[in-house]
């Protein structure tokens, strides 16, 4: 098995050329490294790791909190809001890790926290401009026609929330985007009770 975390590149700025980084997870380091080796040229750099948990979860659970990046600044958050949100969120994401797959692993990479922060952040971001317009008021369904391209983490939040029923881990950030995009709850009163969560 292998995987690829885009450990910070947007696709977008692959195609310019500008200096991007990948991370490739295997628990074989060898062949991650075979892949890392290939990735490899003057505008992209490539790592290799074993934690493949790591890097799957990451980049699955970074584009919910893109989301939850796009629904509040739909709703006038400003940017102090968002930072501590995205910390929380990698709070979140280090709580749900320990209990899916413990491991001593440091999540400041580029392959976890770099990844986190250019989708919550990016102007590029599929998942941060679904947010934005389900924050402004549009339903899920009009947020996917207007984009026409997927957003990811409409389905990810729906695994994450399934998954967790087994670790009972505390996601509120997740719990929240969960209840705005498949129990409807307006925006508003889902981030109001999340902002009391958040520290």
């Amino acid at each position: 098995q292998i995987v690829l975390c885009a450990g910070a590149p947007d696709t977008e700025e692959i195609a310019l050329e500008k200096q991007s980084y990948v991370t490739i997870a295997s628990p074989d380091i060898k062949l991650a490294e075979h892949f890392a080796s290939l990735m490899r040229c003057r505008f992209v750099n490539a790592n290799a790791i074993i934690d493949m948990d790591g890097v799957e979860y990451c980049a699955i659970m970074k584009n919910i909190v893109a989301m939850a990046c796009g629904i509040t600044h739909g709703l006038g958050f400003g940017d102090n809001f968002q930072a501590v949100l995205v910390s929380n969120a990698m709070e979140e994401i280090k709580r749900f890790l320990d209990a899916l797959s413990p491991n001593q692993r440091e999540l400041y990479g580029s392959g976890y926290l770099g990844d986190l922060l250019v989708t919550a952040y990016s102007q590029f971001s599929r998942n941060r401009s679904f947010g934005n317009m389900v924050g402004r008021g549009y339903s899920v369904r009009s947020a996917q026609i207007e984009m026409n391209m997927i957003a990811e983490g409409y389905y990810a939040v729906k695994s994450i929330w399934e998954v967790n029923k087994k670790y009972h881990v505390n996601l509120p950030i997740i719990n929240a985007v969960y209840r705005i995009l498949y129990e409807k709850i307006q925006p508003s009163i889902e981030i109001s009770n999340l902002k009391n969560q958040l520290k």
